[in-house]
């Protein structure tokens, strides 16, 4: 049992530092010039210096709500693992983990719903680009969705035992 706790709590910080990165660095789409890789994140458009992301009129609110739902998944994150530590040693067996599931489960909500509304609006367009493709960040935002959702789970099996 300590085994498993151990695993998932390596896991928890691990998806933690991944949303970290994946929300603050600027490689969602990569996409190349005449010049250099042109890459474009959340907040910045780098080519060979960044500069603010240019974007639409109307993408400005769906590039402003993956923003805000990123920030919420890293939040609910840290509170999930700080719930998981405090209820790990304050409360007894068969009460643990409930809250510390339920609120990774949100977290995984804002993990989805922020990367599919960046897949619906935003793949498909580096500017000033040509041959766009998902840069790392993308990427491990998607693998912090699967994480989140099996730790959200593992907590909510884990409360019995």
């Amino acid at each position: 049992m300590l085994v498993l706790l151990a695993g998932i709590f390596v896991v928890h910080i691990a998806t933690v530092i991944m949303l970290f990165v994946s929300t603050i660095a600027n490689v969602w789409m990569v996409g190349s010039s005449n010049y250099a890789t042109i890459s474009t994140g959340l907040w910045l458009l780098c080519n060979r210096t960044c500069t603010e992301l240019p974007v639409s009129s109307q993408d400005e609110a769906s590039l402003k709500a993956v923003q805000a739902f990123m920030i919420l998944s890293i939040i609910f994150s840290v509170v999930a693992l700080v719930l998981f530590i405090v209820q790990l040693f304050t409360l007894e067996k068969g009460k643990r983990f409930y809250m510390t599931g339920a609120v990774m489960l949100v977290c995984w909500m804002c993990i989805l719903i922020a990367v599919s509304i960046y897949t619906a609006r935003f793949t498909s367009t580096v500017a000033f680009a040509t041959n766009p493709h998902h840069g790392y960040c993308f990427i491990l935002a998607w693998i912090c969705f699967c994480f989140s959702f099996i730790i959200g789970i593992l907590y909510l099996v884990l409360r019995k035992k």
